[in-house]
């Protein structure tokens, strides 16, 4: 059975198939003005190339739920209605393909404010520079010897943050998408709370694995609250910083471990699916990859904590992403650069596969 084409039900959602697209930024946002974090034509072709080519779920860019929180100047953003009317017309034409529609909602913390990754190399932006500002964290420790010390956050602004998530989320469905992901992974804000080599806090928000992840939870419960119930709310995580994998590395951090423990709690939060990725906070950690080489991580969450998931990580050919999903090791596949490489890798891997994916009727003439 090609299970990889068959459709996937979370809540009262449909999704036409398990290939779906990962959040990838595209840095092409204006940086300020009244258009500053609003699609784009670039996003607009970018993302419907994606559902033409026949992707059963689309998650845009990391999108900012403030100003702050953006990676660099140039990142789509929905803290505004000028954003919102923005995106209408992307989610439109990616459900009219037959697409489903999903966002992922971001604050980048410590590791925001860098030029584009063409730009000088994606350096960091100093406060003072035009679009420049401090980023944040939950404490005052910088991503790497060349990035700007974040401020520490008060417990006030931990509250407001949590709140501008659940209003992007408000705005995100306004928007027209189906589909909420809150981003927990990549050494950005929840997971610099998550992983004790970032979180040095010594209240409530730090120390215990229960204070690390007070934020997280906190976040995942407010958007719950505004997300409707019929809908899905995804949560994407690194399940692990890869140094408890380095039996020469000693300092300590965010486990595999504690990636199946917080996941069995967040069911019970109202996260119906959990996108497992891995790294990308902890900037000199050795990683060791390889085709599907996180695809484990997913396995043993779906495996140990009995919630559904998401596998990605160098997953490049239709018959490995067929093995993955009907061997059980995760319920769809994530691509992402091979996503940028062939916007209709779904339709070719339908091809070599002998499945089907929706085809736009202008294309009919082409079917094999």
């Amino acid at each position: 059975m090609n299970t990889l084409f068959t459709p996937y039900r979370l809540r009262s959602l449909t999704i036409p198939n398990r290939i779906w697209m990962s959040a990838m930024c595209q840095y092409s946002a204006a940086p300020d003005g009244e258009q500053v974090g609003v699609p784009t034509d670039w996003h607009f072709a970018h993302l419907a190339a994606r559902a033409a080519g026949g992707t059963g779920l689309i998650l845009t860019e990391g999108t900012a739920v403030s100003p702050e929180g953006r990676i660099s100047p140039h990142d789509l953003g929905i803290w505004n209605r000028t954003q919102v009317d923005g995106f209408r017309r992307i989610t439109a034409f990616l459900k009219a393909q037959g697409t489903t529609a999903g966002i992922q909602l971001a604050h980048a913390g410590r590791k925001a404010c860098v030029e584009r990754p063409w730009v000088d190399g994606g350096r960091r932006l100093a406060p003072g520079e035009p679009h420049g500002w401090t980023p944040v964290g939950p404490s005052a420790i910088p991503f790497s010897d060349s990035s700007t010390v974040p401020q520490a956050l008060t417990r006030a602004r931990i509250g407001e943050i949590v709140q501008e998530f659940a209003a992007a989320a408000e705005r995100a469905l306004e928007a027209g998408f189906e589909v909420v992901e809150i981003q927990g992974a990549h050494g950005y804000l929840i997971h610099q709370f998550l992983s004790p080599y970032s979180n040095h806090r010594t209240d409530e928000y730090g120390g215990s694995f229960e204070g690390r992840t007070r934020f997280a939870r906190e976040v995942v419960d407010a958007v719950r609250r505004v997300w409707p119930e019929d809908l899905p709310v995804f949560f994407r995580i690194s399940a692990t910083d890869w140094l408890t994998e380095n039996p020469d590395d000693d300092r300590e951090g965010w486990t595999a471990d504690d990636t199946v423990r917080f996941a069995k709690e967040l069911p019970a939060h109202g996260v119906d699916l959990m996108d497992v990725s891995t790294g990308a906070n902890v900037p000199d950690a050795k990683i060791v990859r390889g085709p599907g080489y996180q695809v484990p991580f997913a396995e043993r969450v779906r495996a140990e904590a009995g919630i559904p998931v998401a596998a990605v990580g160098l997953i490049t050919q239709p018959a490995q992403a067929q093995e993955i999903v009907t061997s059980g090791r995760a319920d769809a596949v994530l691509l992402a650069r091979e996503l940028l490489r062939d916007p209709y890798w779904a339709r070719r891997a339908a091809t070599e596969l002998g499945g089907e994916v929706r085809t736009p009727v202008q294309y009919n003439r082409a079917r094999p």
